[in-house]
């Protein structure tokens, strides 16, 4: 078994860098890259200064930030100097200044020739600093990409642990109770609720409660953003335990619905073709009770399967729980981090949290496998694979 999930191990090193790969090329042809971010930044705020001076331009404080001809900088593009300066700090281009030169990063700019980076040395370079763990820093909040990721990650693993324990802990009584009394009138009512809960997507759902319960339309009763109330500090511990399970609910419930539908059926399904089976029949032929033949021999053979879907349901509420839930109830985490630099380009965090996610994604396989061998101690992978 060790010798597996070393192999297991090793094989993380090719997945993620075949990943990082495809991302950063695809990076290289989609248009809008940071530079025309700053740009429109820039003039954005030229519209606005416009507007607050009335259009007309006359304000000596407008003239102040615009340049010597009163027009704003924004409208007409970065200057030269400034674009080649953030090209080097964004590490897209380099300066060569004469030998000795130690001149500051804004006077090499105007007197040293610029030379641009080529995408591949650039990738070989990020690689290398991921592989130390160094993902830089953003562009444009003059943080370092580990501290924010450190920052966000309380509130992605909230959402994917409670989600994920909360659909096991219903899902797999309640798929067993299905199976043993299949086609009853308790299966069908049941079987009934969970389509209509699969049949719900996770977005119209987390609009409906936050239009209902979080004060949208109809009721204000569950907070609308964060994980801890205003003063959480000075709470007594009972004080912070019902303030921090009354933040989660909502966003809880809406990314555990789907989950748990799917896997109610999941786990029924693994029990009904483990119960027809004739190593069942003949375990009630030699006269044990129903609850040992469940317990003592279907359940650790059917519950290899959902238990294989641990990593699948772990990680879509994880990556696409935490980008949707987190927007919609405005809660801080990585989703939420990686969707905004997304949109601005900030490709330090966009490479940082792909790379993260996808560390996480296959560490957690390869935890799926061993919680196989610890369901069924029969299983063994080097066997398998030889």
């Amino acid at each position: 078994m060790l010798a597996y999930i070393l192999r297991r191990l090793l094989l993380v090193i090719p997945t993620l860098f075949g990943i990082m790969v495809v991302n950063f090329a695809l990076t290289q042809f989609v248009p809008g890259g940071p530079f025309d971010q700053i740009e429109a930044q820039l003039e954005n705020q030229n519209d606005a200064m416009g507007t607050l001076a009335g259009g007309n331009g006359d304000d000596a404080g407008i003239k102040a930030a615009n340049g010597k001809d009163g027009t704003y900088t924004g409208a007409r593009g970065l200057p030269p100097e400034f674009r080649a300066k953030l090209e080097v700090e964004f590490g897209f281009a380099r300066f060569i200044c004469p030998q000795g030169y130690d001149g500051s990063l804004t006077q090499q700019a105007k007197d040293c020739e610029k030379e641009m980076i080529p995408a591949f040395e650039r990738f070989t370079i990020m690689m290398g600093k991921f592989l130390r763990f160094d993902f830089g820093e953003s562009y444009f909040k003059s943080k370092s990409v580990v501290q924010m990721v450190i920052e966000k990650m309380p509130v992605s693993i909230t959402l994917g642990l409670w989600s994920t324990l909360i659909a096991y802990m219903i899902s797999i009584p309640l798929g067993i109770r299905k199976a043993v009394r299949d086609g009853s009138r308790f299966d069908s009512w049941t079987s009934g609720v969970i389509i209509a809960a699969y049949s719900i997507p996770t977005l119209l759902f987390a609009v409906i409660l936050l239009v209902t319960f979080a004060g949208g339309s109809y009721y204000q009763i569950f907070p609308l953003r964060g994980l801890t109330s205003n003063g959480f500090e000075n709470l007594s511990f009972f004080g912070k335990i019902s303030d921090y399970l009354w933040h989660i609910a909502l966003p809880v419930l809406a990314s555990t619905i789907s989950s748990f539908a799917t896997l109610t059926l999941l786990t029924k399904n693994s029990f009904l073709d483990e119960i027809r089976k004739q190593y069942v029949m003949t375990a009630r032929a030699k006269g044990l009770s129903e609850a040992r033949v469940l317990y003592g021999h279907v359940f650790r053979n059917a519950m290899l399967i959902p238990i294989s879907g641990f990593p699948g349901l772990f990680i879509s509420v994880f990556f696409g729980g935490s980008l949707i839930i987190e927007t919609i109830f405005s809660l801080d985490g990585l989703g939420r981090l990686g969707f905004e630099a997304a949109v601005a380009r900030d490709y330090p965090i966009v490479f940082g949290t792909l790379f993260i996610f996808g560390l996480i994604g296959l560490v957690v396989s390869i935890i799926s496998d061993l919680m196989y061998v610890l369901v069924d101690p029969r299983i063994d992978f080097e066997k398998r694979e030889g």
